[in-house]
């Protein structure tokens, strides 16, 4: 009976988050060096329902993402390997998504001034050299983070959360974790695939 209940509670916290999860919205990661961020990455991706995360790496080595960092949550983010940035592109405009890179510009617009309630990919870089120029060159928005302090940046994988949690907060005022962004198919078809892990 205990099992039962176990089995039963289980998929209906799996159907719930499956339910939440935004197709439209995806968080790419350029050359990021450190697995920890990438780890702490996929936690965040995880809490807002991000569906997919790209992996452009061409200077750097794909990430090993730690089980201990992401409490897992690389199991639940479907993983998307890009050889090239030109690669990266196609598949984002082939799928529709407006591209964000995050960079500190004189022209870029805070993250608070931005729609991401349109099918948005938000693209990080690395830890030292930020977004690659090949990216830049075509980003549709060049976005940041409003600071108050004497410091500029945050930690990539922070200010990756903080811009993930505007798009969350943008996304649930508009009702959009209320219907679902994935089609009957693709739903039943991501329950299925976690049931199994």
């Amino acid at each position: 009976m205990m099992k039962k209940f176990k089995t039963e509670r289980r998929l209906a916290k799996i159907t719930k988050a499956a339910k939440a999860r935004q197709k439209s919205l995806i968080v790419i990661l350029e050359n990021i060096h450190d697995p920890h961020n990438v780890s702490a990455i996929y936690r965040s991706c995880d809490a807002v329902g991000v569906l997919k995360v790209g992996l452009v790496y061409t200077n750097e080595k794909f990430p090993k993402i730690s089980r201990i960092t992401s409490s897992s949550a690389n199991k639940w983010i479907e993983t998307v390997r890009f050889n090239s940035v030109e690669e990266c592109i196609t598949y984002l405009k082939e799928n529709g998504f407006k591209i964000y890179v995050s960079i500190l510009d004189e022209n870029a617009k805070s993250i608070n001034d931005v729609d991401f309630t349109i099918p948005s990919a938000i693209v990080m870089g690395n830890e030292h050299r930020g977004v690659s120029d090949d990216f830049i060159k075509y980003a549709d928005e060049k976005i940041y983070i409003p600071m108050r302090g004497m410091i500029q940046s945050l930690n990539v994988s922070v200010a990756t959360a903080v811009t993930l949690y505007e798009a969350h907060r943008q996304r649930s005022l508009k009702g959009m974790y209320n219907q679902n962004d994935l089609s009957e198919n693709e739903l039943e078809n991501l329950i299925q695939s976690w049931c199994e892990k």
